[in-house]
This record gives C-alpha cells, structure tokens and sequence, in this order.
C-alpha cells in the first residue's frame, strides 16, 4: 500500500533543486492549485469525518449532539498544538529550504514533531485526571455531561497521535509535498465514516464508538504520514539526533506558529464560550449551534485548505526574493477563493434548514435555531478569502506578530466580547449573530495589515531594480 502512494502521489520533484526550482518558477496559478487540491481534499475530508460524527451521534438524541460539539472544544486544543509546532516549523522549512539549507530544516522539523507528542501526552494525562471538570468548563451542561465524558476519555488517548499528524501534515506541505499528506487524512476520514455506524449502532457502543472511530482512524493516518519520513522520502529528517538544544529554535517555531495557535486556541476558547452562552436557552441551542459550528468548519476548510497550498508558494518566493511572485500568488488565490465562497454562500442561504435537518430532523427547535445562525453566517462568506489570505501570507513570510494579531480577531478580540453582549441585548438572535458581526470586524482591520504589506513588496521590488 505505501508503494502504490508513493507512486501515485509523490510530488514529481526529484531532487531539492528541482524542487526549488519548481516551487520558484513554475506559474503561480497552476502551482498554488497543484499543491491547494490535495490540501483541500484533506482538509474536507477530515472535516468530514468530524461532521460525521456529529450527523450518527445526534441520532442517539439533542445532548449527545451537543456533547459532539463540547468535545470539539477539547480537539480544538490538539489542532491548536498541532498547528502551532507545524504551522511554524513548516513556515521556517519552506524559507530555509527556499535558500538551500535542507539540514536547517531537518532540525525545525524534528523538534516540532517530538514537541507535538510530549505536548499531547501532557494533554491526555491532564486530561484524563479532570475530566469532569474539564467537560464542564468547556460548556457541558448536566444532561449532556455523561455524553462529553464518553466522547472525551477515548479522544484524550490519541492526542499524542492527533498533535503529532497535524504537525507531519504541515512539514510535507511545506516541502510541496501536500498529495500525500492527503492520502493519509483522507485515509482515516474514510475509514472513521465507515467506522462509526458500526462501532455507535452495529456493535451498540453508542457515543464511545464515534469517540473510538475517530481515535482509530487518526492512528491509521499517523501510519501513514509517518512511512513517507521512515522510508527516507522527505527533505526534512525526523530524527532524534536533529532535536534542537537551542532556545532560539523553539521561540522560531512558536513565534511563528502563534497565528495558529491564536486560530485554533481561540477557537477553543470561542466554541467555549459559544456552549455556555447558547446552554442558557437549552439544549436544542447548544445543538444547533454545535452542528452549525461544524458545517461552517466544512465551509471553511475549503478556503483554509486553498491558503494552506498558497503558503509554501510565499515562503519559498520571498525567501529567494521573488517578492513579484509572491503578490501574484497573493491576488491569485484571493480571486480563486472568492469564485468558491460565492458557490457556498448561494447554497447555504438557499438550503439551510434542509441541511440542518440532516442532523435533528425531529427537532424543529433545532432546525429554526440553526437555520438563522447559518444564513447569518453565510451573509459574511465573501469576507473570508481576503482575510484568510492575508493573514496565511503574513505568516508566511515570517511577520509573525502581525499575523497572530489578525487570527486573534475573529475568534477572540472581537467574538468573546460579543458573545458576552449580544444576547443580553438581543437573547438568542445575539448568539446566533456573534461570528457575523466578528466577521465584519476582523475583515476590515485586515484591510491596512494588507495594504502596508503589498506596498513593502513593491518597494523591495523596486529597491532590486536599482
């Protein structure tokens, strides 16, 4: 089996050279849908999966849906992690590999995948030890409880196995090879969607079997991801031996990864914080908030997984300042992702509550709940390839300040705020409306962090044309 990936789904570089040559000078478009279309299969399948869940487990009843969306919370936590050691491992690989330093990059590489799996056993331990208070404080309300705490003690095991996938899935995007970091996603999402009627119905472990689904199938996507570096494929050595012993490395990798950990931390945070504000109208509330929060996470991951194949193309073009290409590949993938948005926005007004009744279609409170909260968000899709680009470009090219800053606006500066004040003044149209009106916000403070930054490459350009 790993032979036939390696065939099929190798990126076609055949030495780092080749490769270097490849990622800075093949036409932009063509190389941003290359190395996007693996990253956005990835990205929809596991987002899939994880809606899966949510779809089999919410026929068991509305608290076990709503505890699908509490455990997220806790998930959210392992793909902060994750994508924190990855993100910025992976933004300092493709800038040294960019300037011909492969042996640099082995060393970023090594030390963010076995600070993934320390950080995650960390987690599982802790996890495990306080469970009770831990489901609570992420928004469990006493129905739901004994849900979450089935759901949550099986998905506490494989964060060791979940924090480390998500950091081997952003160093082989980062070396351009995103193909087959999508065989092994979409691998174990298939298999957890075909896991978890068997596991929740067939074998009638009920939530614990999603819980198991999942975990088995992130440790077949671990398998696989892990061969392509055992076999010797990648540019990037995971080795023991290439582990830094210097502070400088690690504050590179997390300075640089700090926009992700903003994105996915805050997300934690934010679907919190969302839980216990929508459990003071029952529930339903909770639920349908839950089931929305995920198709949206589906919406989503087709624009993230667009900037995700967007971003090797900056690291490596402005670590060889070919700052020209990388403003082309800037607009490029803005107008890309707009097309796409506009597609979702259309049929997500047009078919939402049919959608949200895939999921509780006996629940009409559900349904309703549910139904505005999606119309209001798709009334922002449009908004979120401009923002989503420049924010990926600025972690990109290594201005990791500016960049955390803008992640920290959607799902923190602005949304936990307005998630505390909108439904005392306008009950639960206020949850429903909060992610809208963050939306609004963080989309135009983007506006002068990207205009300064087009201006700094056109001033470099014209700084190597004298």
């Amino acid at each position: 089996m790993g032979e036939i990936y390696m065939k099929l789904f190798v990126a076609p570089s055949k030495n780092s050279a080749e490769h270097h040559s490849r990622m800075t000078e093949a036409p932009v478009g063509p190389l941003i849908i290359s190395l996007a279309i693996p990253t956005i299969i990835s990205m929809l399948v596991t987002t899939l999966y994880n809606t899966a869940d949510t779809y089999f487990v919410s026929q068991l009843g509305t608290s076990a849906s709503g505890a699908v969306g509490v455990v997220f919370s806790l998930m959210a936590i392992f793909q902060a992690i994750g994508f924190t050691l990855g993100m910025g491992s992976g933004s300092m690989i493709a800038r040294v590999l960019g300037a011909g330093e492969s042996g640099t990059a082995s060393v970023y590489g090594s030390t963010s995948f076995f600070s993934a799996i320390t950080m995650g056993i960390i987690l599982c331990m802790g996890g495990l030890l306080f469970l009770d208070q831990l489901m609570t404080l992420l928004g469990s309300t006493p129905t739901i409880l004994p849900y979450a705490r089935s759901y949550a003690s099986w998905i506490l095991l494989g964060a060791p196995i979940m924090c480390a996938s998500f950091v081997m899935n952003n160093i082989l995007r980062s070396e351009g090879h995103a193909a087959f970091a999508m065989c092994g996603l979409v691998t174990g999402g298939l298999l957890n969607i075909a896991l978890d009627p068997i596991f929740i119905f067939t074998l009638g472990l009920g939530i614990s079997g999603a819980a198991l689904a999942t975990l088995l199938s992130q440790c077949i996507s671990f398998s696989i991801m892990i061969s392509f570096f055992l076999r010797g494929k990648s540019l990037v050595k995971l080795h023991l031996k290439n582990l830094s012993h210097k502070p400088r490395t690690y504050f590179d990798i997390v300075r640089l990864g700090c926009p992700s950990l903003s994105r996915q931390g805050l997300a934690s945070i934010s679907t919190a914080a969302l839980n216990v504000n929508a459990a003071a109208y029952g529930d339903p509330a909770v639920a349908a908030m839950s089931i929305v929060g995920r198709i949206f996470l589906f919406i989503l991951s087709v624009m993230i997984g667009l900037g995700q194949g967007f971003s090797p193309v900056v690291g490596y073009n402005y670590g060889s300042r070919r700052y020209r290409r990388v403003r082309e590949a800037f607009w490029f993938t803005v107008k890309t992702g707009m097309v796409l948005m506009a597609f979702m926005t259309l049929a997500g007004w047009i078919f939402a509550p049919e959608i949200i009744a895939l999921f509780r279609k006996e629940d009409a409170v559900v349904i309703a709940i549910g139904t505005r909260a999606m119309r209001f968000q798709c009334s922002v899709l449009l908004l979120q390839p401009l923002f989503v680009t420049t924010n990926m470009m600025l972690q990109a090219a290594g201005f990791a300040w500016r960049a955390t800053f803008l992640a920290c606006t959607r799902q923190g500066i602005y949304f936990i705020p307005l998630i505390a004040l909108l439904p005392g003044l306008f009950g639960l149209t206020g949850v429903e409306m909060s992610q809208t009106v963050s939306d609004i916000f963080s989309f135009t403070t983007s506006l002068p962090f990207l205009y300064y930054f087009i201006m700094m490459l056109k001033e470099k350009e014209r700084f190597q044309q004298r």
